[in-house]
This record gives structure tokens, sequence and C-alpha cells, in this order.
């Protein structure tokens, strides 16, 4: 929300409030508060794990206990036939935990500082975008989890692959942005938004390939042996290329050797310009999302001290 100084008149200056703050304004405007965004990064950290004992160390034992249970449910249970699967599981989940961790918190961010934004002038933009910057936060102190079990067994990472971990990274970060400023928007009005997407999380995550192989649904032919529709459709989901090439990169293996003949494909055998193509319609999907949201938040912006 944008003020406007007025003509003085008696004693006191008149605030004309613009709700309609031109695009390229609105970025400007969040780019010059960096430092604001930096400070309230550190407070969403301060803030999650006051009074905590273990502070930080909380982030490092969150994917440990999702490492052991979906090891015990889906490799020694289920037999999910990967080799060194905790490895093929953080290289995805890490990923995941971004993603969702960083949207939900997103989502709630504007309501759930509801005395900041009735009393203090500022871009509120920043509120959804420190809940994603907390959550980079805790994806690099989860990543020294992968990082040092990938140092003690000596794992050969793909290293061809890995100079595509960092747009990877960005893109999956400006979906993540594009979908928490349109959403957090859209629950101040609608507080079932949040809960909504609880539900809507849960569901993205079993149709997001962590726990199970690409190549299990995106591999399928038609039936006269064709083209592989699955895989175009499975790519459809925009945090599934981030995902694959994580684990192609960490990973390091596109075949089970281990398994029987025909069997064992586990990721795409593409070259790096595949997956790269790919990332870059996860990027133009986060582009997209952060243009609308960036136009919803700026019309409903205006409300929200009302709202809240």
């Amino acid at each position: 929300m944008a003020a406007d100084p007025a003509p003085a008149t008696g004693h006191r200056r008149a605030r004309v409030v613009r709700s309609q703050v031109p695009l390229r304004e609105r970025i400007g405007r969040i780019i010059r508060s960096r430092e604001l965004l930096t400070g309230m990064i550190r407070k969403e950290l301060k803030v999650k794990y006051k009074n905590s004992v273990l502070g930080f160390a909380w982030s490092l034992l969150n994917p440990l206990l999702y490492l052991v249970v979906f090891y015990v449910a889906f490799d020694l249970i289920l037999g999910s036939g990967v080799p060194a699967f905790p490895i093929w599981l953080l290289s995805g989940l890490l990923v995941w935990n971004l993603f969702s961790t960083g949207l939900a918190s997103a989502t709630g961010s504007v309501v759930g500082n509801a005395a900041l934004v009735k009393k203090v002038a500022f871009s509120r933009e920043v509120l959804p975008l420190a809940a994603i910057g907390s959550a980079l936060v805790h994806f690099f102190l989860q990543g020294l989890v992968l990082l040092a079990v990938l140092v003690v067994v000596r794992w050969n990472v793909a290293w061809s692959y890995l100079v595509l971990l960092p747009l990877a990274l960005v893109a999956l970060l400006v979906l993540a942005a594009g979908l928490g400023i349109l959403l957090s928007a859209v629950n101040v009005r609608l507080r079932d938004t949040q809960h909504f997407l609880e539900l809507a999380l849960l569901a993205w995550f079993w149709m997001t390939p962590v726990v199970y192989q690409f190549e299990l649904v995106g591999g399928r032919r038609t039936g006269s042996g064709g083209v592989p529709w699955s895989s175009y459709a499975f790519m459809a989901n925009p945090v599934t290329p981030v995902v694959i090439v994580f684990q192609r990169a960490l990973y390091g293996r596109t075949i089970n050797t281990e398994a029987a003949a025909g069997s064992g494909q586990l990721l795409p055998s593409w070259g790096v310009g595949g997956y790269l193509a790919y990332l870059g319609l996860t990027l133009g999907v986060g582009l997209i999302a952060a243009l609308v949201g960036l136009r919803v938040f700026g019309r409903s912006e205006a409300d929200f001290a009302e709202e809240l």
C-alpha cells in the first residue's frame, strides 16, 4: 500500500492511500525492502524456536524422522528396490520440504502478523517472502544431513548435473514465492484457504516422485508402445522437474543395475539440456504465479486492515 502526501489542511497533513500501485513500482519497493526482509527472516527463525532447548537442531531431526519412517515403510516393508534408498529419498524430500513448508507459512503470514499490518506502513509482500526465506534457511540446514551421508558413504554424485541445482532452486523459490504472495492475500478474506492448502499439499506430495521412481508413472507408454504421454502429464506438476533434477544430480543414477533386465529405470535418461528445458517450464510457471500474485495482492492490500 502506498501513501501520497496531500496539501496540509489545518494542523495535520492528510495521506491518501493508493491500492493500485503499478507492478514495476511494487517490485521496486520489495527490492528496496531487502533489509526489512532480512530482519523479518531472522524474526521468523527466532519466534519458531523461542524457548526451545534443541533450537535449530529440530531442522535436522525433521528429515531424519521422515527418513526413518519412509525407509521402513517403502524399503523394508514394501520393498522399493531402489539401491541406497535413503540418499534417493533425501534428494527429493528436502526439495519438497522447502516448497511445502515455505508455501504453508507464506499463506498464513499476513493473518499471523495482523497487529503489525494494522499499525505499521511497509511493503506487505515482505511477510510471505520472509516465510519463504525462513524455509530456505531450514533447507540449507537439512541439506547438511544429506551432505554428511554422501561424504560418509563416499557416494558418487553426477558432477555434470550439479550445475543445474542453483537454477532448480531459483525456479522452486520463484514458484513458492508467487503462490505464497497470491494465497496470503486470498487467505485474509477467505480463512479456509490455509486449511484447504494443507489437504492440497498432501495430495500434491503423492503426485510428486519423492518416495517412488519417476519412471513408475512418467515412463509408462500407450498400449501400442507409442509415445510416453504420461511423462508429459506427470511433468505438468511444476515441482516434479526440480525434484528429479536434485535426484539426478545427487543420487547420480538413472538405472537400477540390481533390478531385472528392462525393469530398472529410475529416472529419465535425458542429457543436461532435457532437464534444463523442464526447469525452464517450472520457472515460467513460477513467474506467471508471481505476476498474478502481485496483482491480486495489490488489489487486496487496501482492505487488509479492515479484514484483519
